[in-house]
């Protein structure tokens, strides 16, 4: 039997009364991550309140997908300026900082295909102002099958591989989590909890009320600012729009058990801080801020995160997911399991083709001029 054809509509979202509660119906009906819940996105909507469209996609009465856009201009080499569709982002810097992964269109399990078909057809054919729609963080795949549905020059501005622990087949295994390590991952982290525990107790702690679920994270941010720096696109700690998202999630969602804060404490002293999203018995490790210590030996990222997965696997989470980066420790204490990818979908503007061209030529030259590797 046929499925029926698909109708895509655009309206602002701050004229959309019944937004919140449609999201959360098709919530319960699809595969997603925090960052396309109403958790995450409500929050953003409420904090930064964009200018941003609700795209809605139905099957006669039901909707099956929806996605919330902004249009920004973006100037670029001081010259050239662009027209953007942004999913899920502000085109603001300071605001886009909180670091959304896993992006895409919300559907319903099964019709992700018909979604985003239907949506990009409609973007590419009634609304023809914008030269680039641009998608971060999103899954490689997805990015490959946006470009492919669209036709568009697909421009990657950066990716990232992901690593996570699968809770599940841990316990389906009957395994603790450090018996899955390497031989050298696992003496290091069993050498530094010993000299640790030199200290006093090894153990973690969480905060009991708001107000000390707001202290952690305060204390994360001096460790944070020292191991990211201060910079643009640094620690976001040194943002005050980064902050203020941040906190106030913690206000609103912490007792509700959207946010775990966990302190890794040797004795008296508190070695290391976590600050976890957590989502349908998915821990998302968001940021974290370790000791610095002089002993290389002392290791207090690795040791957390093992405690910390140890913890979740004992309380029946299903996964523990380091997200998007290329640190070291993520790929010693998790496997790898998908890529992610900032992209933009360009139209066929004579602008952006002397961009692509400029670019590719200093690709070129930078590769031909690079030192040969002996």
């Amino acid at each position: 039997m046929a499925k029926a054809i698909l109708s895509v509509t655009l309206q602002p979202a701050s004229a959309y009364a019944g937004l919140k509660a449609e999201w959360q119906d098709l919530e319960n009906r699809a595969e997603l991550t925090v960052f396309l819940s109403w958790q995450w996105l409500g929050h953003w909507l409420k904090t930064y309140k964009p200018a941003a469209l609700v795209l809605k996609v139905t099957e006669g009465d039901r909707i099956i997908g929806l996605g919330l856009l902004v249009e920004t201009s973006e100037r670029r080499h001081g010259v050239l300026k662009s027209r953007c569709l942004r999913l899920h982002q502000t085109g603001q810097r300071l605001q886009d900082q909180i670091w959304i992964e896993y992006n895409g269109f919300l559907s319903e399990k099964g019709e992700e295909d018909r979604v985003a078909a239907a949506s990009l057809k409609y973007l590419c054919e009634e609304l023809p102002e914008w030269d680039e729609f641009i998608v971060g963080a999103i899954d490689s795949t997805d990015a490959d099958r946006y470009a492919q549905l669209t036709g568009l020059h697909k421009h990657i501005r950066w990716e990232a591989p992901c690593f996570g622990v699968n809770l599940d087949e841990l316990r389906r295994g009957g395994v603790h989590y450090l018996d899955t390590l390497s031989r050298n991952t696992r003496y290091q982290i069993n050498r530094c909890e010993r000299l640790y525990q030199q200290r006093g107790l090894v153990q973690l702690q969480r905060p009991d009320s708001i107000e000390g679920a707001l202290a952690l994270f305060d204390r994360i941010g001096p460790r944070h600012l020292q191991r990211w720096g201060s910079g643009a696109d640094q620690s976001g700690f040194a943002n005050p729009d980064f902050l203020h998202f941040h906190r106030e999630l913690i206000r609103t969602q912490w007792a509700d058990g959207g946010i775990d804060l966990v302190s890794l404490m040797a004795g008296d002293q508190e070695i290391a801080s976590f600050y976890n999203l957590l989502h349908k018995g998915v821990i998302y490790f968001y940021l974290g801020g370790m000791e610095t210590e002089t002993d290389n030996r002392l290791k207090p990222g690795l040791l957390g995160h093992t405690l910390c997965i140890e913890d979740y696997r004992h309380h029946g989470f299903h996964y523990y997911d380091f997200m998007g980066g290329e640190e070291r420790y993520k790929a010693n204490l998790g496997q790898l399991h998908r890529q992610l990818t900032q992209v933009s979908l360009q139209r066929g503007r004579f602008k952006l083709k002397l961009e692509d061209a400029a670019r590719r030529t200093k690709q070129l030259w930078l590769k031909e001029t690079a030192p040969n590797e002996r």
